[in-house]
């Protein structure tokens, strides 16, 4: 690992003008960080920071160490932030995740993420095509077609949210058709027991879920003991005080800290926000990779509604196209196994068209579908989102 590292950084910091200046900022230069301990006198990056160094400099805010032309694809996530992807296969790593979750060559698999603009259907196929598996790219909506199709291809795995594989089952459950979906592999969003439960009693045997951001790929996965998440080989992981940035013994909660082993973009000791700890005793499964304990939480103000993240930045955004409205605030709900978004707003002056011009322009804008609610009054200190969500 240690000379991998050195030679890492060294390259970085030649060919990527933003990573270059973040060392200088440190007082470092490229010789003194050799080992994954020296990581941690480097800043932690935040996901604003992208924002802003992409705006400064755009497309990619001077983090970007090969020609675009090299990339095998680009994508944009909310921010907005443009995400490279390497042209090798796999480069977002999650063949090792879906193969922990038994997925084979020969499987046909529906892959419901989506794959306009955004990575997360990209992403997956290439791990599932990595292993041979053949892809349905259904992406999310038109369940009665995705379900028609599962049944007539035989579709017996599946990749995606677990709350949409619910809203499958029920559809095919609805429509009269059998499905052989016998395992699924779930992220973006958390898995209740109680929905892992009644995934596996309605025949899909085998529900693994794994952990990931956009900008990283695969950051970790289950294994068939179900007991946290293994931290792929060809990643560094810190857990990271969210105040000083340094980082936490196992088994004490802090942020997700993340340095990507790839020369194409430098995601050096980048934050996402997520809150983990890493597990102290070994894995029964005899794995002997470093292991996150689970989900426990985000520093930040985003949530995550439906599989995206939704950002107080973007709603402010949004908003100030309607002064007609004096307050306002984004409710994340769940029924169901289902995520649902309204949004509240004091908006008495305001003509009778107001809800449907919000719809319209939070579909547009921010890409969520979300209710609108008037109310009559909400708190000065009103937060922009208030997640009222429970996961049993």
């Amino acid at each position: 690992m240690t000379e991998p590292l050195s030679e890492l950084i060294a390259y970085l910091a030649e060919h990527a003008p933003a990573f270059a200046r973040r060392l200088q900022a440190a007082g470092l230069t490229p010789e003194e960080i050799h080992r994954p301990e020296d990581l941690s006198r480097i800043p932690v990056l935040r996901k604003d920071d992208l924002v802003d160094l992409q705006t400064a400099d755009p497309p990619f805010g001077g983090m970007l160490a090969v020609p675009m032309q090299a990339l095998k694809r680009i994508f944009q996530s909310p921010g907005p932030i443009y995400e490279p992807e390497p042209n090798r296969p796999d480069p977002w790593r999650w063949a090792s995740a879906l193969e922990a979750a038994g997925f084979r060559a020969g499987d046909i698999v529906l892959n419901a993420f989506g794959y306009h603009l955004t990575p997360a259907g990209a992403m997956f196929e290439e791990g599932l095509r990595a292993l041979g598996c053949v892809v349905l790219p259904g992406g999310v909506g038109n369940q009665e077609q995705q379900v028609r199709a599962m049944h007539a291809l035989g579709v017996n795995g599946y990749v995606g949210l677990p709350s949409y594989l619910k809203a499958l089952l029920d559809k095919a459950d609805e429509l009269g058709l059998p499905l052989q979906v016998e395992k699924a592999f779930v992220t973006a969003e958390p898995l209740p027991p109680s929905l892992r439960r009644e995934l596996q009693e309605r025949g899909v045997i085998v529900v693994r879920q794994g952990y990931g951001t956009a900008e990283c790929g695969n950051l970790g996965y289950e294994c068939e003991a179900e007991d946290g998440w293994h931290v792929p080989e060809d990643v560094l992981i810190q857990i990271c005080d969210i105040n000083t940035g340094q980082p936490l013994p196992p088994g004490e909660v802090g942020e997700v800290v993340v340095t990507l082993l790839h020369r194409e973009y430098a995601l050096v000791r980048f934050g996402t926000g997520d809150l983990s700890a890493l597990h102290t005793e070994p894995c029964t499964c005899g794995r002997s990779t470093p292991r996150l304990v689970g989900w426990l939480g985000r520093v930040g103000d985003a949530v995550k509604v439906r599989g995206m993240f939704l950002h107080p930045r973007q709603l402010r955004e949004m908003m100030v196209r309607f002064p007609e409205v004096e307050r306002w605030q984004a409710v994340v709900t769940r029924h169901d196994h289902k995520d649902e978004l309204t949004l509240e707003v004091v908006a008495p002056e305001a003509p009778p068209d107001l809800e449907e011009r919000l719809k319209h322009t939070a579909r547009e804008a921010i890409k969520f579908r979300l209710q609108v609610r008037r109310v009559d009054h909400l708190p000065p200190d009103a937060p922009p989102i208030r997640d009222e969500r429970t996961w049993e």
